[in-house]
């Protein structure tokens, strides 16, 4: 998963991004809404984390701003607010989830990982493809019922190709949602990547269709 927060309080920042990074979780971080408008309109994400309250503007008017222009990026708002209006205002403008202020981070990372999941058709944690079943609320990929070790890279790489099934991903969408913006991966690491794969799930688990990207072989049985 490859994320967007945005929140101008530096401390609390700091410290929600570590902790999601400690799950295995791309963070990348704006504090104002001008700043997480340039990074929505340019880069890819699976969801934004956005504080109502931003230096420049409520943050609902930028979250307008995004729908407006087709922006379906699922969002989960922070807010320090009570009152239902503001977070009726925040839905209207398209929100999809809220947390208020003070927040276990747990729960900010379950609702994280059910937005994620919805936002890609599968309303269970576990996605099945073939003998893979991704555990999404564990973090946990299993063949034929054995866990499968995995590094963080290879996990978010197997997360992005689980959730897109059958659809096939190119390079180009893998090395998006498995590096940081600012990180250009040099062309052969995904093949890599790819190759270690193969090796834990078998030869034949991820297809190549040359030209276009990888997909997971074998039917889908989503739970």
């Amino acid at each position: 998963m490859k994320l967007l927060l945005v929140e101008d309080d530096q401390a609390l920042s700091r410290e929600l991004a570590s902790a999601l990074e400690d799950t295995g979780i791309i963070v990348e971080c704006a504090d104002t809404g001008s700043g997480a408008d340039y990074q929505v309109m340019t880069q890819s994400y699976d969801v934004v984390i956005l504080d109502l309250g931003l230096p420049d503007g409520n943050a609902v008017t930028w979250l307008e701003g995004w729908r407006q222009q087709g922006v379906d990026i699922p969002v989960l708002i922070l807010t320090a607010r009570e009152r239902w209006s503001d977070k009726a205002a925040g839905f209207s403008a398209g929100a999809d989830d809220y947390v208020t202020k003070p927040f276990e981070t747990a729960e900010v990372l379950f609702r994280l990982r059910a937005l994620v999941r919805r936002s890609h058709n599968h309303a269970h944690p576990q996605i099945q493809v073939g003998d893979l079943t991704l555990d999404t609320q564990m973090g946990q990929l299993t063949r034929c019922g054995m866990p499968v070790s995995l590094t963080a890279q290879e996990y978010r790489l197997v997360e992005r190709l689980m959730q897109a099934f059958p659809r096939t991903v190119s390079r180009q969408e893998l090395a998006e949602y498995g590096y940081e913006s600012d990180h250009e991966p040099d062309s052969n690491v995904i093949d890599v990547q790819i190759s270690r794969l193969r090796r834990k799930l078998g030869a034949a688990a991820i297809e190549t269709l040359r030209g276009r990207g990888y997909r997971l072989a074998g039917p889908v049985d989503r739970q």
